[in-house]
């Protein structure tokens, strides 16, 4: 039998001479706890700028947590399961801890963009009355942020020392095919749910953060599969914030009459169900693959991204 010219359980196949970390486990393994530490800085810098603007701190250090969840995910097979939850957990709790004060900045802003007849106005600037008493304070914010990055920090020093020496494709695209799966379950149930399409964001982002790590490492074809879905998570955002506008109406109903409350829900439900209707039939193209079909996709993509021109020529690589 003629030996192969790359290891037999390495999907991604004959590379020729394009370099690349994919396909180094050595490297990958380094390159991969590289993109959690530079979340885990981005966390850190939101948390020194809250003084300059609370909300954008908040943005930030949100979005790199999420990212470094999504390096997480694309690690998972290679840790061991206590090390993989725990740091599952802890950067959960360091972005919920964030999640009220995203709340009351994101809040405003969309209720304002809302067509509201005169009596629905009135109530959510009562709405906006009481939430504003319950803001929490300038230095509660920073220290909330500052705590956020340390906890995140400090799974940083828990994957590197639990991570094996070596990390594969085989483990990085298992876990993509994973978040993948779980963000299709989620569109499925998102039909009739609004907790399961807020959950089918979350995990399209996460699927576009692990995405974008591989397009980085590979070229084109993985960054056009990453800008597909990045579209996806844009299209989404607007229903997102509607289903938090609902419980955030709920939660700060106090004093305001019961009727008044439920004609301003039903009027975001009027706008909420139309967004996320055009959200799933804009997301089902992308999300109609089997997660073995999209593993493939992605690896097929890698592949020919890493292979030379010359060789696609002729005819080891066809596009």
């Amino acid at each position: 039998m003629t030996a192969l010219p790359y290891p037999e359980h390495d999907k991604l196949g004959p590379l020729g001479s394009r370099a690349s970390a994919l396909h180094d486990p050595v490297e990958l393994r380094a390159k991969l706890i590289a993109e959690f530490n530079s979340a885990v800085t981005a966390a850190r810098d939101a948390a020194a700028s809250a003084d300059r603007g609370a909300a954008t701190a908040v943005h930030e250090a949100r979005k790199a947590l999420r990212r470094a969840r999504a390096v997480l995910l694309m690690i998972s097979s290679a840790l061991p399961k206590s090390e993989r939850r725990a740091v599952k957990t802890a950067l959960q709790e360091a972005r919920r801890s964030l999640s009220t004060i995203r709340d009351h900045s994101v809040a405003p802003e969309t209720l304002g963009q809302l067509p509201l007849g005169d009596e629905d106005r009135t109530t959510a600037k009562r709405v906006l009355d009481n939430a504003a008493e319950a803001i929490p304070a300038a230095a509660e914010i920073r220290q909330l942020l500052g705590e956020a990055a340390a906890r995140a920090a400090a799974q940083a020093e828990a994957i590197a020392a639990a991570l094996p020496a070596q990390v594969t494709w085989d483990d990085v695209v298992s876990g993509i095919r994973d978040v993948y799966a779980a963000a299709r379950r989620a569109r499925l149930a998102g039909k009739r749910s609004k907790a399961w399409f807020h959950s089918w964001r979350r995990r399209s982002k996460e699927l576009a953060y692990t995405l974008d790590f591989v397009a980085r490492q590979a070229g084109p074809r993985g960054a056009a599969i990453h800008g597909e879905v990045d579209a996806i998570t844009d299209t989404l955002g607007p229903a997102v914030d509607l289903i938090m506008l609902r419980e955030f109406v709920e939660t700060h109903a106090q004093g305001i009459p019961a009727d008044a409350i439920d004609h301003l829900r039903d009027t975001i439900d009027d706008q909420l169900d139309d967004l996320m209707k055009s959200g799933r039939k804009a997301g089902r193209d992308e999300f109609r693959l089997k997660p073995s079909k999209f593993e493939r996709r992605i690896t097929k993509a890698v592949r020919r991204d890493l292979t030379p021109p010359d060789e696609r020529s002729n005819g080891q690589i066809v596009d």
